[in-house]
């Protein structure tokens, strides 16, 4: 796996998890935090999204098999729900299959908030899931191991961004306001719609190849 890879693995990790448009519901929950219990819950963030993504990058060849599922089905479902995320980002609309409503409104009441809701689901979501899951199929039966080190480091490169962009939320809110970091999150789900098209093409590629039709 060469530079180019690793640089698209970590740009497109980066852009599904979306630190930046995140910001305005982090800074909603965590109003009134003392600065002690904010960072606790940023750093409880970043440890279970690198947790989360990590198993499933490492063991998802094995989900695949144990429910039958091949890599080209996989990319092209990979990607169509990488699109519609990429839509609701790009139109400014909430990712409903991130968090809900209510899980938004007890999210309000609870201490540990940086696991759910704002780990699991906002931080490392279905379509995160799906992105580390798309990005070592192509390589988990091949033992190219250089390609699990680019998808970790994209994991890790991530989830240290999002520490400082949220040990800064406040700050970064203030300065970019919500119109910002909607333009921001905009411009995101405009790269993850090019990535998921080309998670769908090479999907319907690979199953033409493989049935030998080509």
């Amino acid at each position: 796996m060469n530079l180019e890879f690793g640089i698209a693995a970590i740009v497109t990790i980066f852009a599904i998890v979306n630190p930046v448009g995140n910001i305005p519901f982090f800074v909603t929950v965590t109003d009134g935090y003392p600065k002690e219990l904010r960072k606790k819950v940023i750093i409880k963030i970043c440890l279970v999204m690198v947790s989360v993504l990590f198993i499933f990058g490492l063991f998802g060849d094995f989900i695949f098999q144990i429910y039958g599922i091949t890599i080209p089905a996989f990319r092209i479902a990979g990607g169509a729900l990488l699109f519609t995320v990429a839509l609701s980002m790009m139109q400014g609309r909430p990712i409903s299959s991130k968090i809900t409503e209510t899980e938004k409104a007890e999210a309000l009441e609870k201490d540990q908030v940086g696991i759910v809701p704002l780990g699991i689901p906002m931080f490392a979501g279905p379509g995160a899931i799906t992105t580390v899951m798309i990005l070592v199929s192509g390589f988990s039966k091949t033992g190219e191991y250089t390609g699990y080190l680019w998808v970790l480091t994209g994991v890790l490169f991530t989830a240290a961004v999002t520490y400082i962009i949220l040990s800064h939320s406040e700050l970064i809110y203030r300065v970019m306001g919500r119109s910002g970091t909607m333009a921001f999150s905009r411009i995101m789900g405009l790269v993850l719609a090019a990535v998921a098209v080309q998670f769908i093409l090479e999907g319907i590629f690979q199953a033409v190849r493989d049935s030998g039709l080509v």
